[in-house]
């Protein structure tokens, strides 16, 4: 289960290595029963008559585990996977099964029960050899049971350099001492350990993707919900739905958009990092996978439902009238989140260059943001030029069509019923896009355009929204305008403008604002138009650990090959990375098997070709360590660190696309 290797992934972020052989540690009486027995010889509770039965030895490390009993005593569970840690001392060949609610690392548990000395800076670099192919003292490793699929593992740490003959020799020690080792397959972590594996001939393996795939429950978001159970049938058309509020709802694949809801169960598993996973942790809300939900909650469906996500498991069942009624009392007051406030005075067609974080005013959230990075000028990337369309003209275009009457009669009466207010909107929309623009604007675009484009004048552009109702402390609204890639010629670009002011009212924006108790009428579309990257690879970064919010040296990366334009809708699983800019360590979540891609055409726009690289990592070692240290870059840049970062790699050179908080709730 993906979320279950990525909790386990912050268990053990090791930094850890060795000097010379340990001694066995002695036993230790658990200290619960010791403070007792101390407390209780105190009080002279007992008498000298009495026999008192010794609490029994408890150590904190065994040389085996002959027993599920004995397993579970220096085990934790976290994220669905049960997971125990064990040292091999390559002097003596004795292995130390420890307990990990005591010591958190190996290293912890090496210097202070095997080598009984401080952890010193000298000591440390000499210990960290055993990280490397050539270890000098010490295998280091990781025992699993994952949950939902029933299996077992044993890993190193990602970015463990071990050999083969080190897997071997982990294994034999493991089987040998293990009551359940004939079950045990060793799973790699990385990029380097996947090629390991694939020299392994005497070792049982089982990669990432195996795993992944083998799942028939992930928890994307965890939490509790009551409200009505309704399935979506597939074969009604995204566009044709409608959802309320209050339905839990069950899909057969991942949405590219949904509007607010009471809960989410997808029979697909989509990714942590979907626009619908983003907006699930935004709404607080349950969001899992299920495999055969249709069928599993058919008696169900209909009714009032009391839905709890956890880590390894579900519970759907019917409410009780008493379930009910909290949810009721605890529904809280709509929120009321500020926009930044329009400056109607700005027309300047501004290049990024001239931006900062303060032209949000004119010039909206995604371009000011990228206009604070350029001017940061940071080392190891480029930020791909643009140039920016003001609110001004966004309100010009309203006021000279008679539009923005409309717009106000429809925020002064809005309708009831759900599927009547998408009609009404697809018709606002419909009549942005074909109201004629201005002859000034279409006068400066010309100029801008060209001006952008001079070096290249074939080459496309991006047009993409720029809101003050988008990438917010408060509210992300990832996914809920539109974009339009590789844009060619000047009359193109102003009719994907007018596409691009008319999402401001679809119907996924205005919902998820009204949820958010935003006020419509201050909402303003300014664009962004920037010329495309061809991309070799595309995705995002979230400076953070999707499962533990306590971790804030893991980021987790996803990828695709081509353009990254699917890498968020959630429809195919790209590939997923865990990398610390901290120790620059790797962990390979899954792989990307699409089998083609996105890239641009020739005559504008995107088409889709074959991928022959599927099934290959798509980001290098190198890639990825880059898109960790640049994304920690930018949490200083915008001080802030959660970040939600899109970026593209044509070749080895990459460049940053959009910045925008993090929102979890």
């Amino acid at each position: 289960m993906l979320l279950g290797i990525l909790a386990l992934a912050s268990c053990g972020r090791p930094a850890e290595p060795s000097e010379k052989a340990p001694t066995a540690p002695p036993k230790l009486v658990a200290a619960g029963a010791a403070a007792g027995a101390a407390a209780g010889d105190a009080a002279g509770d007992a008498s000298p008559a009495e026999t008192v039965e010794a609490p029994p030895v408890r150590r904190l490390w065994a040389p085996r585990l002959d027993t599920e009993t004995e397993f579970l005593a220096y085990s934790k569970e976290i994220g669905g996977e049960r997971f125990a840690k064990f040292v091999i001392d390559l002097h003596s060949d004795a292995i130390y099964y420890f307990d990990v609610d005591v010591y958190k690392v190996h290293k912890d548990f090496i210097f202070q029960e095997l080598y009984k000395k401080p952890r010193t800076k000298a000591a440390t670099k000499v210990f960290d050899r055993n990280y490397g192919p050539h270890k000098t003292d010490f295998l280091m490793c990781y025992l699993i049971h994952h949950l939902n699929q029933d299996v077992w593992t044993f890993a190193f740490w990602d970015g463990d350099l071990a050999t083969a003959e080190h897997v071997r020799h982990a294994y034999r020690r493991m089987k040998a001492t293990f009551y359940n080792g004939d079950q045990v397959k060793f799973r790699p972590d990385s990029n380097y350990q996947e090629g390991v594996a694939r020299k392994l001939s005497d070792v049982p393996v089982v990669f990432n993707d195996q795993l992944y795939q083998a799942a028939t429950y992930q928890a994307f978001n965890k939490g509790t919900a009551v409200g009505t159970l309704r399935v979506i049938p597939p074969d009604v058309p995204e566009s044709e739905l409608t959802f309320d509020p209050d339905e839990i709802v069950v899909i057969h694949a991942p949405l590219s958009d949904i509007t607010p809801v009471a809960g989410i169960v997808s029979e697909t598993f989509s990714t942590p990092l979907s626009h619908v996973s983003l907006r699930a942790k935004g709404w607080g809300i349950p969001n899992i996978g299920l495999k055969e939900a249709t069928t599993r909650l058919a008696a169900l469906v209909g009714k009032q439902v009391y839905f709890e996500a956890r880590d390894a498991d579900y519970v759907v069942r019917a409410a009780s009238d008493a379930e009910i009624a909290a949810a009721e009392a605890r529904a809280s007051p709509a929120r009321h989140i500020a926009l930044p406030v329009a400056d109607l005075s700005v027309t300047e067609l501004a290049p990024l260059d001239r931006m900062r974080a303060g032209d949000v005013v004119a010039y909206g959230t995604k371009a000011s943001a990228l206009g604070e990075i350029v001017a940061a000028r940071l080392p190891g990337f480029d930020v791909p030029p643009g140039f920016g369309v003001p609110f001004a003209y966004y309100d010009a275009h309203l006021q000279a069509s008679g539009l923005d009457k409309q717009i106000a009669a429809f925020l002064a009466a809005p309708p009831r019923d759900a599927a009547t207010r998408k009609q009404r909107l697809q018709a606002l929309r419909k009549a942005i896009t074909e109201a004629p623009a201005s002859d000034e604007l279409r006068a400066r675009v010309a100029e801008a355009l060209d001006a952008l484009t001079r070096h290249d004048p074939a080459v496309g552009v991006f047009v993409r929204s720029s809101t003050n109702a988008e990438d917010l402390a408060e509210f992300s609204g990832a996914g809920l305008y539109d974009t339009l890639p590789n844009v060619k010629g000047s009359d193109a670009v102003v009719a994907a403008i007018k596409q691009v002011w008319a999402s401001l009212w679809n119907f996924a924006a205005y919902e998820n604002r009204q949820r958010s108790g935003i006020d419509h009428a201050r909402a303003h579309a300014a664009v962004l138009v920037q010329v495309g990257v061809d991309g070799t690879a595309a995705g995002v970064i979230v400076t953070a650990h999707p499962t533990d919010p306590t971790d804030e040296r893991n980021y987790t990366i996803n990828a695709k090959s081509g353009l990254g334009i699917r890498v968020v809708d959630g429809k195919r699983v790209p590939e997923s990375l865990l990398v610390s800019w901290y120790n620059h360590g790797i962990r390979v979540l899954s792989r990307s098997a699409e089998d083609t891609k996105l890239v641009f055409d020739e005559t504008g726009g995107v088409h889709e070709v074959s991928n022959p690289d599927a099934g290959k990592p798509v980001l290098s070692n190198r890639m990825a360590i880059l898109l960790a240290d640049t994304a920690k870059q930018l949490t200083h840049v915008f001080k802030r660190s959660k970040l939600d970062i899109e970026w593209v790699f044509a070749g080895d050179r990459l460049y940053i696309v959009q910045s925008r908080p993090y929102v979890t709730e």
